[in-house]
């Protein structure tokens, strides 16, 4: 792409979905992306100016020393717990143990030997078709029964996990929807839509509520829940972050959190942090009491980022940028720790999860790519366990069911695949990769 000093100073590049599925790239403003009816799935890569190298210059001797990629072993001692959290236990005096007791602690603070990888092989196992347009996210309802898809057709559609069968049409954004998110009782779903506006939706009945969430001045990217479910936190194209009370459907609170559209949001385990990320290549985490920042993380490479999770455990937040790379932070000490490449993602927006295998004591990655295919890594070693092909165009969304071994992507092919978990083998190409 030739990148011209005048095309620098101007908005995010991003791709529109035309009517016959064909997609194609423009540079709009903002007011002109908003007056649109095309559904747009997300934005692509900016035209990098002369101002963000120098800002990217400025960052990269800050936070040189911040973003290393640390050794394949790092996260070893830690994958274990990735799913649980580590509270402090009452610490007893060495004096005041059996002899058992301390045989144990000395067994446990020896070094562990080399972990065993023995892998699941995911298989495609339903291909869900309905929707005539792209599928731009797939969720699994928490408690496992329900997946939900939204589209570019400005639907919504409530699918069986164990059979397939479509429950639900949910019909009634004036455009097409960006992110969907589960209430944690799975009995509501929240929509985003590029007609500026939030639903709720009653899945039993299929209906929404009659209280749409309004506030935002252009496109919803992205929307969680809390774990609670009494707050939803969105992300807009208008550079906005907003905290919402899903009783009263009005903002609690509104946060300047980028310069750039915002791609992803998303809540920690206890509800207690928000993290967001932008086109800015910033990702900030944000007190959800107060409101306040509380860290911002930046590459030195300062790609924009689109997609962004924290982990299970709450101890590290994913983040997908447009560089092909999909960053494992340890926000705390505000450093990147594992960097997993071998996807492709330079134009559009791309999400993933995170899971596990080996009976839930190893923990993996999983991501969409532009090439059709999906990815999964090793967290702690980065090595691709697999990679699943099926899809026919650019794999946008993506989620894991951890405890049925269950798997389930949404692309541009208009199609929804679920993935499940065959008989567990020792993976023999990881062995041979390792040794």
């Amino acid at each position: 792409m030739d990148e011209s000093g005048s095309e620098s100073s101007r908005s995010p590049k991003r791709r529109r979905i035309s009517n016959n599925g064909q997609a194609h790239s423009r540079y709009s403003s903002p007011d002109e992306l908003a007056a649109s009816s095309d559904h747009e799935l997300r934005y692509t890569r900016r035209a990098s100016s002369s101002a963000n190298k120098d800002l990217a210059d400025s960052r990269r001797q800050s936070y040189h020393d911040a973003a290393s990629d640390e050794s394949p072993d790092e996260l070893d001692h830690t994958v274990h717990t990735f799913y649980r959290d580590n509270r402090p236990r009452g610490r007893r005096n060495a004096d005041s143990m059996s002899s058992r007791e301390q045989s144990v602690v000395t067994a446990r603070s020896r070094p562990s030997p080399e972990r065993k990888l023995s892998y699941t092989k995911y298989m495609q196992k339903l291909v869900l078709k309905g929707h005539r347009r792209g599928v731009a996210a797939v969720k699994f309802s928490p408690d496992g029964r329900c997946i939900a898809s939204c589209s570019a057709d400005a639907t919504i559609r409530i699918w069986d996990t164990a059979t397939g069968k479509q429950l639900h049409i949910l019909e009634g954004h004036l455009a097409g929807i960006s992110t969907i998110a589960w209430s944690p009782d799975s009995k509501t779903l929240a929509s985003g839509s590029d007609d500026k506006s939030i639903r709720l939706w009653d899945i039993s009945t299929g209906k929404p509520y009659p209280v749409p969430l309004l506030g935002h001045h252009n496109y919803i990217y992205s929307l969680a829940f809390s774990p609670k479910g009494n707050m939803l936190v969105s992300g807009s194209y208008d550079e906005a972050v907003f905290v919402w009370d899903v009783r009263t459907a009005r903002v609690m609170r509104s946060l300047p959190a980028h310069s750039d559209p915002v791609g992803g949001v998303d809540f920690i385990r206890d509800g207690t942090l928000i993290v967001s990320c932008a086109g800015d290549g910033l990702i900030r985490i944000w007190d959800t009491a107060t409101g306040q920042c509380l860290r911002t993380l930046v590459h030195e490479d300062n790609a924009p980022v689109t997609s962004v999770r924290f982990s299970p455990n709450g101890k590290f937040v994913l983040a997908w940028t447009l560089d092909s790379c999909i960053r494992l932070w340890n926000y705390v000490e505000g450093r990147c720790v594992k960097t997993y490449q071998g996807h492709i993602n330079l134009k559009y927006s791309i999400g993933g999860a995170f899971g596990v295998y080996g009976g839930g004591d190893q923990a993996f990655v999983a991501s969409g790519s532009e090439d059709g295919n999906i990815a999964l890594w090793d967290v702690p070693s980065k090595n691709i366990l697999q990679r699943l092909e099926g899809h026919e165009g650019v794999v946008l969304g993506l989620d894991t069911l951890s405890g049925k071994d269950l798997l389930v992507s949404g692309g541009l092919d208009r199609t929804v695949r679920i993935w499940r978990a065959e008989e567990q083998e020792e993976f023999q190409a990881m062995k041979e990769e390792m040794e």
